[in-house]
Parts: structure tokens; C-alpha cells; sequence
């Protein structure tokens, strides 16, 4: 079977950007930054994307370009033959390879939230579903019905399905180097738009200026959490974009190019929507902003403005489009291990995916309607209050993602070495400036800021 891969630098740069930017961005950054402070979180959130992420996101870019394997393969060959420590960081693959298993179908359920309500705001006055009265409304019917969300989820499935099933260098390359410019073309637009509402100047306030009494613990641990999702990191997609990577490419200068890209996105996505909703309903409004906030807030926002029709259109385009990249991702990081573990075609495997998402999702759709009062979690504290779709989220990203990420630290510290490990990431064309940096952090840095993530999911925090 020929290896797949990117035909550029451009290539990988611009696909691994589009698997770090999608809904955590776009969605989740903006109602966690509303809700843990505004500037406070920005400023933890950015101190860490330098330190913490980035330490990750070059560990897993490099282990993928080491052995061009899937998260499985990667870690199957690089602790074969080393002893105990081999044999227990081994199964790490495993770990990074089914979180992605897990966040398809559920990240394609809300996928398909954003494709109804681009279509709702292409064909229905905004009047209709955009105003305080009947936003809530709206989104909930929605989602408790059981037709529609499920017919927007295989709409949203099939979109990414394409995309994946024509391969890395004519699919996924070629559709990330039309989007992602687009992409960043709406976003500032939007972003001027908003920031010259009446009464926005408050919103940029509470969104640029750090205020210090509102910093506490669950800060750092919420911006961490973001962190995995915003990058991509413990997914093992980064791990299968990095075995696409050519020998040649330089990945310090590229992974520099990934991060900058995903913190400018996630910055002026916060610019986008909290000014915004600041200028719409206040500082209370922005404070208790939480996952609708996009669903039932934003349309508020657009609905109160003048032009905001057009603009809401043009903001829900842009957020499928971050949608859509990631879920790229997500899909081509399966059907790659599934390819490799099992030698199967490309076509092969993208069919037992799709079967696997479609009946997962459908689960998760209905988890909102006839089986809304089902929880997975009940036996654990707070898992009376996770419906299925939180569920799922729970177990990947505050469970399965630490773990991931420790496993790929001890890899990288116990059974390669570090020194082996700096050595292979180095290019005589371009300096490491912050090898330093990245040494620091996995030794010091990573493996307990994930310990306070685990530990403040199983409540011992509290």
C-alpha cells in the first residue's frame, strides 16, 4: 500500500491548522473565556498554549513523523523491545486512538446543530427564532425533536465523509487550502462588525483586561481542557498528521506556524462573540454564557442588530467551516488506523467508520428526545446531570485525553529520551529557539498539570 501524505509544508501546516481549528475555537473557547473571567482566562489560556501545548503538540507531530504509523503503530514500534517501561506506555496507542472514535460521532451531532441553524438563518426570519423570547425555545424544540437533528447530523457526516474518502494530498490537503483562508477572511469580517456595536467597547474590556480577583484553580484546569481540544492534542490525529509529514519538512518552524494560527483564531473568536454579547446583554450576560451560547445567545445578538440576518448567515457559514475541518480530522485519524491495523483500503475503512459514527450519533441525537432521561454516567459524582452527549464528552476529554497525553510524555521521556527525542525534532535550516522551553515542560510542566486535570474530574478537587 503506497504511503499516504501532504505534498507541501503548506499542506500540513494548513490541515493540522484545520484539525486544531474547529468547534473548540470557535464554540467552546468564547463561553469558557465569558465564563471563567474574560482577560484572566485569556491570559492563563495563552501562557499556557506556549508551554503546556506546545510542549504536546510538537511531541506528537514528531512521533507520527518518526515512524509514519497511527497512534497505535507509533506506539507499538517505538516501545517494542524496551523492557518494563515498553510494556506499560504500549497501550497508549490504544488510548489515543479511541478518543477520536468517541468525539466523531458526538462532534458530528453538534455539527449537525450548526448546519440546521445556517439553514434557518439562510430561509426563516430572524425574527422568528431571535429574540429572548424565542431563542431558547427554538433550540430546544430542535434538539428534543427526533427527525430533524438526525437528518442534519448524516447531512453533516456525509460533507465530511467526502471530503476524507478522496484521500490526504486531493481531499483533506486540498480542502483545507480552500477553507481555512476563507475561514479567516469571515472571521475578521464578523469580528469588525461586532466590535463596532453600540456598547461593545465594555465587552472588549472584559475580554482584554485580566482581572485578577476572578482567577482561581478551575482557571488553569478549564484552560487546559480547552487546550486538548483546541489543538488536537491526545487524539492521536496529530500523531497521524505527523506520519504524513515528508523527511525533509521542517516541523519546528512548522508546528510554530500551527500554534500561531490556532491561538490567532481562538483570540479573534473571542473578539467575534464577547463584545458582542456584552453589548447585547451585559456583563451578566457574558458571565453566565455556557455551551448554548452560540445556539441561543448569539442568534439574540444578530437578531438586535441591524444586518444581522446577513451576518448571522455569514457567522454560522464560518463556524461549519471550522466544524467541518476538524471533523476531517477526527475521521481521517480512524480510517488511518483502521488502514494500517487491519490493512484495509481507504474506502474500507472510511465504510466500517461511518457505520460506527452513524450509530453512535444517532444514540446521542435521541439522547435529547425519547431517550433524554438516559445517563451513562449516573454512577459517577455529577454523572446524574450528564445527559449522553456529556456524557461522551466527560469520559474523552477530561478522562481518556489526560491519560492519553501521559502515556505520550512517558514515551517520550522514559522509553525514546528526551535527548534522542530533542535530537530527531532539530533542523540544521531552522534554530530551536525554545528547545529549553519544550525540555522544561516535560519534565516539570505537563505530566502534573494533567494529574490536576484527572484529579479535579473525579471531584477530589472539590
Amino acid at each position: 500500500m503506497k504511503k499516504e501524505g501532504f505534498s507541501s509544508r503548506l499542506g500540513f501546516v494548513l490541515a493540522a491548522a484545520g484539525s486544531a481549528v474547529g468547534l473548540g475555537n470557535i464554540w467552546r473557547f468564547p463561553y469558557l473565556t465569558a465564563k471563567y473571567g474574560g482577560g484572566i482566562f485569556l491570559l492563563t489560556y495563552l501562557v499556557l498554549m506556549l508551554t503546556f501545548g506546545y510542549a504536546l503538540l510538537i511531541s506528537e507531530n514528531n512521533i507520527g513523523r518518526m515512524t509514519g504509523k497511527s497512534p497505535i503503530g507509533a506506539f507499538r514500534d517505538l516501545c517494542a523491545g524496551k523492557g518494563f517501561w515498553g510494556r506499560i506506555i504500549s497501550p497508549g496507542g490504544w488510548i489515543n486512538a479511541l478518543v477520536p472514535l468517541i468525539i466523531l460521532p458526538y462532534y458530528c451531532v453538534i455539527g449537525g446543530w450548526v448546519t440546521k441553524y445556517m439553514f434557518a438563518f439562510a430561509t426563516t426570519p430572524v425574527a422568528d427564532f431571535g429574540t429572548p423570547e424565542s431563542s431558547a425555545d427554538y433550540f430546544t424544540g430542535f434538539i428534543s425533536s427526533t427527525g430533524e437533528p438526525l437528518i442534519f447530523f448524516l447531512v453533516f457526516v456525509l460533507i465530511t465523509a467526502a471530503v476524507v474518502c478522496f484521500g490526504v494530498e486531493k481531499g483533506i490537503e486540498r480542502f483545507n487550502k480552500v477553507l481555512m483562508p476563507t475561514l479567516i477572511l469571515l472571521i475578521i469580517g464578523i469580528c469588525i462588525y461586532c466590535m463596532f456595536l453600540p456598547g461593545a467597547g465594555a465587552g472588549l474590556k472584559y475580554y482584554l483586561m485580566p482581572d485578577l480577583q476572578k482567577f482561581s484553580y478551575m482557571t488553569v484546569v478549564e484552560a487546559m481542557g480547552q487546550l486538548f481540544f483546541s489543538l488536537s492534542i491526545a487524539m492521536g490525529i496529530m500523531i497521524t498528521y505527523g506520519s504524513y509529514m515528508r523527511p525533509q519538512d521542517d516541523l519546528v518552524s512548522s508546528v510554530n506556524h500551527v500554534e500561531l494560527f490556532d491561538t490567532a483564531v481562538s483570540f479573534l473568536a473571542g473578539l467575534m462573540i464577547i463584545p458582542a454579547v456584552v453589548a447585547f446583554g451585559g456583563e451578566e450576560a457574558a458571565g453566565n454564557a455556557g455551551p448554548g451560547l452560540i445556539f441561543v445567545i448569539m442568534p439574540q445578538v444578530f437578531g438586535s442588530f441591524p444586518g444581522g440576518q446577513i451576518v448571522g448567515l455569514v457567522f454560522f457559514i464560518l463556524v461549519l467551516f471550522a466544524a467541518a475541518t476538524s471533523a476531517v480530522s477526527l475521521l481521517e485519524t480512524n480510517v488511518h488506523t483502521l488502514m494500517q491495523e487491519l490493512k484495509l483500503s481507504r474506502s474500507k475503512a472510511l465504510f466500517f467508520n461511518l457505520i460506527e459514527v452513524a450509530v453512535i450519533g444517532a444514540v446521542t441525537v435521541l439522547g435529547y428526545s425519547i431517550w433524554k432521561h438516559i445517563r451513562p454516567l449516573v454512577f459517577f459524582k455529577g454523572g446524574e446531570n450528564m445527559d449522553i452527549l456529556d456524557s461522551l464528552d466527560f469520559i474523552s476529554n477530561s478522562i481518556l485525553m489526560p491519560i492519553g497525553a501521559v502515556f505520550t510524555t512517558l514515551l517520550v521521556i522514559t522509553v525514546i529520551g528526551l535527548k534522542k527525542f530533542c535530537d530527531s525534532i532539530k533542523s540544521s535550516d531552522c534554530p530551536w529557539h525554545r528547545e529549553f522551553v519544550y525540555r522544561f515542560c516535560m519534565v516539570v510542566i505537563v505530566i502534573p498539570f494533567l494529574l490536576i486535570v484527572l484529579l479535579n474530574a473525579t471531584g477530589l478537587l472539590h
